[in-house]
């Protein structure tokens, strides 16, 4: 179910019968046609072990099932909007940037502690991101939000791209992450926080960065 962008901070859904998408609870800003919103208790696609997972990192994300026939106008807090199509390939993004998705997708979670061992678990206690992370699986499109629009970075083998934390909103592909110290890194680009940490990916696929180290 593609998504129309209508400016930066806005996009359209079209909804069709026998079809679900899913979004976050008070995305919806206006809609034509029949279409109903009912609220989502098991998760999306992942079913009741993936909203459990959650739960337990105290990460969960209302979720609304949108069904029917017609158009529906999303947004949320003002935020940007970035729309991500897959096309097979796993997407991996935290559960409280979803602003909508389709239905088809499938829906998972994933334990970071899983890529990068003990220090996938350190990021997300340093950088504020969950220790749990949202997967979404399949051939269909996503609508994520971020602060001050995004940029999409190419990963291939052999260059590797290192982000700040704070501005990472997801990524997608065959992708490995790590969490990577370098002292004096904030100082030396005039944002010292205290904290020099950088998220390393490597592999194919691409990661999203947005202009901002504000959270949602």
């Amino acid at each position: 179910m593609p998504f129309r962008e209508i400016n930066s901070k806005m996009v359209e859904a079209t909804v069709i019968p026998g079809q679900k998408m899913f979004s976050q609870r008070g995305a919806m800003l206006a809609y034509r046609g029949e279409v109903s919103f009912t609220p989502n208790i098991q998760g999306g696609q992942g079913g009741v072990m993936s909203m459990i997972g959650r739960r337990m990192a105290n990460e969960a994300t209302p979720l609304m099932t949108v069904e029917g026939s017609g158009t529906v106008m999303f947004g949320h807090g003002g935020h940007h909007i970035q729309v991500i199509n897959l096309a097979g390939d796993t997407l991996y993004v935290e559960a409280d940037r979803l602003l909508a998705f389709d239905g088809t997708l499938q829906q998972g979670t994933m334990f970071m502690g899983s890529q990068g061992g003990v220090m996938g678990m350190v990021r997300g206690q340093v950088t504020g991101q969950g220790l749990f992370t949202t997967t979404l699986k399949g051939h269909g499109a996503v609508a994520v939000m971020a602060h001050g629009g995004v940029i999409e970075l190419p990963i291939t083998p052999g260059r590797d791209v290192h982000v700040d934390p704070q501005a990472y909103v997801a990524h997608h592909g065959d992708v490995r992450n790590k969490l990577s110290t370098a002292l004096g890194w904030r100082d030396m680009v005039g944002r010292g926080s205290g904290e020099a940490f950088q998220l390393e990916l490597s592999g194919s696929g691409a990661v999203y960065v947005q202009a901002s180290e504000e959270k949602l």
